[in-house]
């Protein structure tokens, strides 16, 4: 007779995410957060006047989750633990985004540029009407980085979509002089923190 592995839903389309829940060696299935004309299940994303940058980061994530949940039930699907994540780069206490376009990611690098920033990565998980989320907080100190580097890097296309515009684990990993906290967590999903919540609703964890 088989055993059924406990499996959860990954709210998340990040394919580092799924990535470092394989690495654990945690059973998932992909939940993807869409519109529905009959029900909105996005989160809101832009930050609340005032909102310091670990609470915005707690809350989309939180958000996340519950839309998670949310859309399982709608769609009928097994009620499975969600798991959700939020990242985002904080330099001198203010949130630096996903950049629009390359003009932005630029400009973003020219601020990150010989300096020590923040990397403030959320994960929540909820089930019922049970939330709970874990903040890991990274500080990332970068080279200085030339125009000819900033150049050559966005070439690659690999900051687009990322806060900050770099991405740690591909080519942006030879601009990190120093890390004090997660790797994973700057990546997007903090396996410690994960973890630790993954135990918390009794879910076997490595």
């Amino acid at each position: 007779m088989s055993i059924i592995k406990p499996r959860i839903y990954l709210a998340s389309q990040s394919p580092r995410r799924r990535e470092l829940l394989k690495q654990i060696g945690i059973n998932f299935e992909m939940l993807l957060l869409r519109s529905d004309t009959r029900r909105m299940v996005d989160a809101d994303e832009a930050p609340h006047a005032d909102e310091l940058p670990e609470e915005y980061v707690k809350r989309i994530c939180g958000d996340k989750a519950r839309a998670g949940w949310d859309a399982l039930k709608f769609r009928n699907l097994p009620s499975f633990l969600v798991l959700a994540a939020d990242t985002t780069v904080t330099l001198d206490g203010k949130i630096i985004g996903k950049p629009c376009d390359r003009e932005e990611a630029a400009a973003m690098l020219r601020q990150l540029s010989g300096r020590q920033h923040q990397v403030l990565s959320a994960v929540a998980a909820a089930f019922e009407e049970r939330i709970e989320i874990r903040l890991s907080a990274t500080t990332v100190t970068f080279a200085t980085l030339s125009e000819e580097r900033i150049h050559r890097y966005l070439l690659t296309n690999e900051g687009h979509d990322k806060a900050g515009a770099y991405g740690i684990q591909g080519h942006a990993a030879a601009f990190v002089q120093r890390i004090e906290g997660s790797y994973s967590g700057v990546m997007g999903l903090p396996l410690y923190e994960t973890v630790e919540l993954l135990r918390a609703f009794e879910y076997p964890t490595p």
